[in-house]
Formats: C-alpha cells, structure tokens, sequence
C-alpha cells in the first residue's frame, strides 16, 4: 500500500438500532488497532415495529452523542470520519428526515445501508478477521439479522431479516412460543440454510457476544477473549435452550450479564438455537470483527486484503515496539529445522512468535516473563483462535526464562495440547538462545541454521559478519545446553 494511504486516523461511527458507536482507528491497515472505541446505547429503533418511526427521545440522545463524537474525532485529528446508519434508520418513516439532522446539528453526512450492504460489509469484517471462515455469518443488531454464506474466502448469499430483538420482543406477544415461530417463519424463506450442515457459524453482534461471556463464566473457561472463542453445537444446544427460557431476574444474578441484557439476552440465545437447529453447524465461532472492520476492510487494496492478518499485525508490532523491526523472522527460518514435522499452522504460530520475540524488552527484567505471556495470550489480535494464543505465551513465557513449574503455564495447559506446548516451548527456548547469541541482533543469524544431528544440537554457519562460534560467550552457551537438554524430553 502506498504510504500515503495509510498516513492518518480514520474513524467510523455506527448509527445502529439500539446503539451509536464511534471506532477510531490508527490508520488504514490489514492490522487495525482501535486507538478509541466508545458505545452509547441510545435505542433508535426502540418503539419502530410500534409507531414505524424513530423514537424522539432517542433522536435527541443520538444527536447529542453524535455532535460529541465528531468533536472528539477531530480533537483526535482523525482525516477521515464516516457515518454508517443500520435498519432502524433505513427502514423508520422519519430516517430521512433524522438523517438531516445529523447533517444540520452534528455536521455530518451519514450514509445509510441497504440490508444487502450491511450484510456484505459486516462479513467482510469476518473475513478480515478469519480468512478461511467456512460456514455463515450472522450479524445480530437491534433490528435486523444479517445472515452470509461464506466460503474460500469469498461470500455466498446472503439475506437480512427483520428479527432483532427491539422489533421481536416489543409485539403484543413476545412469548418465547411466538418468538420461536415467528424466527421458523423467517428462516423458512432461506433455502440455503442447510447448506453450512457441517460447517461453522460466525455470530456477530453485542447481543451473542454477551452469550459468548456468559458461557465462559459457567464452564469457567481460562481465557476471557471473546474473538475466536469456539463451542462445538453438540455442547451449545443445551445451553442456549436455558439461557432461553432464563428471566430477568434469573439473569441478573449470574455473573458476567449486563444489566442491559437481561431483557434481549433469552431471545438472543432463543434465535441462535433455532437458527443453529437450521444449520446444523459443526462448531459456533464467535467473532470481535463485523461492519466496522469490514468497511476499513473494503477500503483496503487487494495486496493487503490477502496478507494474513496475525502476521500482519506481529510485524506492524515488530516494527513499531521492537528494537530490530522485522528480523525476527531470521529467527524463524534459524531455528525451523529444529521442526521437521512442524503442521503448518503450528510454522505460523511460531513465525508469529519470532515477531513479538522482542514484546518485553522494556520491561523490567524479573517481569519480562510473566508481562510477556499476559500481553501475548491477551492482545487484540485476530486471525489466532485461543490454542493459538496458548502458543504464543507459552514461547514468549519460555524466551523469557520462565519457569516450567509456574502458573501460567499451567494455564496455558488448559488451552492447548501437550505436543504444541511442547513445540511452543521449544521455540521460546530457541528464540533465547538466538537473541542471546546475537545481542538481540537477528540478522547476524542470516543464513544461518540451528539443528539436530545424531541427537546432538548444532548450527550451521550463516552469511552473518561473525562466525557463530565468536558469538557464542558464557551466558550463551548456558542457553545453548539448555535448549538441548529440553529437546531430550517429550514434554514442558
């Protein structure tokens, strides 16, 4: 991408039904990093299947908010601010005329999306985020559902359905037997619903995100990252049918449920299980990434679109907080005979490694270790499901010299395999060494090759400017023997 094009903040607000949002961005790029990001619950389409308009108090919330974000994005000298309006301002009587008062008050254009858009743009945001997602995506807001086919990296059909939960549980009848009719009723038109029989769905949308939060509560998963975070339907069945028929009340004493949510919540898991029921996925994917991201997506040119958005962002990372930019990716190619059999995506997972090699450096050094893993198993990162993340920490844990006996890798077992970990491990023990011996200076690994020969660890000399064994002093060879003396053992 030319450097120009990345120069400067871009933001996006979101005019959504229940919601106005303002995402502002550091600027163009495969790897996002949301430099401010702030919701308001205004309730735009909160009386809409009632009246057919926009709710007056809530025209008035939205305006006040609106005026304030544009003033904030300039403060924050974003270049570029677009205003994105969803269903309830589409399909409301009175869209048009709210859509001039923005223009009038706050001194913006927003631009409202067809059902057709919003559906394409919030899969995009999907695929940025997973480029081999294969399955569907659904976008749930206040007052539509998005639904996408996706497959390969490209986007099937697609429909939008009038079944947020502002529209549904406002009627006369929101009993869970209506609601659950009325959803069949909609799903019926779509006959390509059983195509993604399994396959994976990709939920998007405040609403299944707090499902997601909720789950991780009760079954006491060890990661608390909503992106990626995975349920096999088998086990989602039972547990969207309870959180269904949950009440408010009974909402409001499990942890980890908003207040706002108690009321949306049982319908939200109600419309996920019929909708699943359709599809019969294998797996349900929950995803951080949906419109915001795919409108910065669809921005992007091909060549960036099709870079893989973890490696993409180690390298932004290696680049801007690192001392030596990009090398660690010497790092990777010194060490990668040490993994013969390595499947791929364990290579991707350790090229990433080698980028965020350098991720404590500023720290003090009795917290490198434990800082390291936190930031690695937990930084906004996409394109990496929680094993992935598990892997990152563990090499990151071990580059730093952390202990085997410690709590977070006992953590880290909870997430991943013991023949990853293992794998993991050894790259964080490799990148110690390879940092050690080169002062922190990859590139005198260039060409170089560290590997094992009749049991025995050795490396093969590069293209560097010193011969390795120069480099090679006391604190060196300690982590030398140490990496050897791992390689002998099955497990961390």
């Amino acid at each position: 991408m030319p450097p120009a094009a990345r120069e400067g903040r871009i933001g996006v607000i979101d005019i959504g039904s229940n919601s106005i949002r303002l995402v502002v961005f550091e600027r163009l790029e495969r790897a996002p990093v949301a430099l401010f990001n702030e919701k308001v619950m205004c309730g735009l389409g909160r009386r809409l299947e009632e009246t057919g308009r926009l709710d007056g108090e809530a025209i008035q919330r939205a305006l006040a908010n609106l005026s304030r974000f544009v003033a904030l994005a300039a403060a924050m000298n974003v270049t570029r601010l677009e205003a994105l309006a969803t269903a309830a301002v589409r399909d409301a009587k009175n869209g048009p005329e709210f859509i001039r008062d923005v223009a009038r008050a706050c001194k913006l254009q927003a631009r409202v999306l067809d059902g057709e858009e919003e559906a394409r743009l919030s899969a995009l945001g999907v695929l940025s985020a997973e480029p081999a997602a294969d399955g569907a995506m659904g976008d749930l807001g206040g007052g539509s559902l998005e639904l996408v086919g996706l497959k390969g990296g490209r986007l099937g059909r697609h429909a939008t359905l009038p079944l947020g939960p502002l529209r549904m549980i406002q009627g006369a009848d929101p009993s869970r037997r209506r609601l659950k009719e009325a959803i069949e009723r909609q799903l019926g038109t779509l006959d390509w619903l059983g195509e993604i029989e399994g396959r994976n769905f990709y939920p998007v949308g405040g609403a299944w995100r707090a499902l997601a939060r909720v789950h991780m509560e009760q079954t006491g998963h060890a990661l608390h990252v909503i992106h990626d975070y995975e349920l096999r339907w088998g086990d989602a069945e039972e547990f969207l049918q309870l959180v269904s028929r949950l009440s408010p009340n009974s909402l409001s004493k499990m942890y980890g449920v908003s207040r706002r949510r108690h009321e949306t919540l049982p319908y939200a898991a109600l419309l996920m299980l019929v909708l699943a029921r359709a599809m019969k996925p294998k797996r349900i994917v929950f995803s951080a990434f949906g419109l915001r991201e795919g409108w910065l997506y669809d921005l992007l040119p091909p060549e960036e679109r099709a870079r893989d958005p973890l490696i993409a962002a180690a390298a932004d990372h290696a680049r801007e907080v690192g001392r030596f930019g990009e090398d660690g990716l010497i790092l990777a190619d010194w060490m990668a005979p040490l993994f013969p059999d390595e499947p791929a995506p364990l290579a991707r997972l350790r090229r990433a490694a080698c980028l965020y090699a350098d991720i404590g450096w500023h720290d003090h050094p009795d917290y490198r270790a434990g800082h390291g893993f936190d930031r690695a198993l937990r930084m906004p990162v996409v394109g990496i499901d929680h094993p992935g993340r598990a892997y990152l920490a563990a090499a990151i844990f071990a580059r730093y010299g952390g202990d085997r006996d410690a709590p977070p890798v006992a953590l880290a077992r909870k997430l991943l395999n013991r023949e990853a970990l293992r794998q993991a491990w050894i790259a964080g023990l490799a990148m110690r060494l390879g940092l050690t011996l080169t002062g922190g200076t990859p590139a005198l690994l260039r060409g170089a090759r560290l590997f094992r020969r009749a049991g025995k660890l050795v490396q093969q000399q590069g293209d560097g400017a010193m011969p390795l064994a120069d480099l090679m002093g006391e604190v060196a060879q300690r982590r030398f023997d140490a990496l050897a003396a791992f390689l002998e053992q099955d497990e961390v």
